[in-house]
């Protein structure tokens, strides 16, 4: 089955590439701490029915790269989840609740399927002031995700939170494009979402359709309004400077395009860069893993999860919903 990693491969390869393309970690791994890169960390995730799971086990234990950093501990929601991803990923300590974690690893990643689980099992573990990287979406409430992140400043614990569709090379390549186009009023976005999933619906996949919009166009949305035939539909979203976006929901075919009306007509905006190797979603969580740097401020993860719960509220009522300010 393709994964939205796939597609990032796929779309980039082939591309033109533009000096950034040519060293796309170099011009922010010198940021990084000098002396990071001999900090050894050892990981732990909570979580083994993703194939997320898998992913990270192939980057930390399997392709090994970032030396020095593994995934040493692993929960899952199954005893057989998480032999299958110990064995697969070569992760070589399964705990039977995340907590024994707990003294025995220097980051955390929680990997779930449903946003509802994110949260709580990372608690004990921030207020150690353990970094943590909560995979897409967030969490599944604004309100849980306020004090999640309050209790992580509180402690001093760096949390980030992102889709690998919007933290990567090619978004950004796109955000340069943007900026070279000038005026945008209008943006038509594609991107497989259910918004009947037994995942917590809209919020499972529209969390990358959401999100690399704020990362092209801004935070500022301020209501939404989705039409649908069941599982399948549209969205609207309005921005505060009113720029209007349009999001289809794909259905019956997979990937992410994106088209914007400017005054040389409608434009499809594609990546010109190839995505690295490690990406830069990996090189930005074992970064701040590293370092605490946050790649992502706090109010920018709460934005999209109130978005995303206004989207929800919209699915039911197929009115327009204001998004509540952060």
């Amino acid at each position: 089955m393709r994964t939205r990693r796939d597609f990032i491969k796929k779309v980039s390869s082939g591309a033109v590439l533009s000096p950034l393309a040519l060293s796309p970690i170099g011009s922010f791994a010198s940021k990084m701490d000098p002396d990071a890169d001999e900090k050894k960390i050892r990981i732990g995730i909570v979580g083994a029915e993703n194939s997320h799971t898998l992913h990270f086990g192939r980057v930390f234990n399997l392709d090994k790269q970032f030396p020095g950093t593994e995934l040493t501990h692993i929960w899952g929601e199954t005893e057989e989840l998480a032999h299958r991803a110990s064995e697969k990923s070569k992760i070589p300590n399964i705990v039977k609740k995340p907590i024994e974690m707990l003294g025995e690893i220097d980051a955390l990643i929680v990997d779930h399927r449903h946003p509802k689980y994110h949260l709580e099992p990372a608690i004990p573990f921030i207020k150690e002031g353990i970094p943590t990287f909560i995979d897409k979406p967030f969490c599944y409430r604004l309100a849980e995700g306020r004090k999640f992140l309050e209790l992580a400043e509180k402690y001093n614990a760096p949390v980030t939170s992102y889709s690998t569709i919007a933290h990567s090379e090619a978004t950004f390549d796109i955000k340069k494009q943007v900026k070279e186009i000038g005026e945008i009023q209008d943006v038509v976005f594609y991107g497989p979402v259910d918004t009947e999933s037994e995942y917590g619906g809209i919020f499972f996949y529209g969390v990358h359709l959401v999100q690399p919009l704020m990362y092209l166009f801004g935070d500022d949305v301020v209501k939404v309004k989705v039409s649908r035939n069941g599982k399948h539909g549209s969205a609207n979203l309005l921005f505060e400077n009113g720029l209007f976006a349009t999001l289809i929901f794909r259905s019956i075919s997979y990937g992410w395009n994106t088209f914007v009306d400017t005054k040389e007509g409608v434009i499809e905006l594609k990546s010109r860069v190839k995505e690295p190797k490690p990406e830069r979603a990996d090189f930005d969580i074992v970064k701040m893993f590293k370092t605490g740097e946050k790649p992502r401020t706090y109010k920018s993860i709460l934005k999209c999860v109130a978005i995303l719960e206004a989207l929800e509220k919209s699915t039911r009522s197929e009115e327009w919903v204001n998004v509540e300010s952060i």
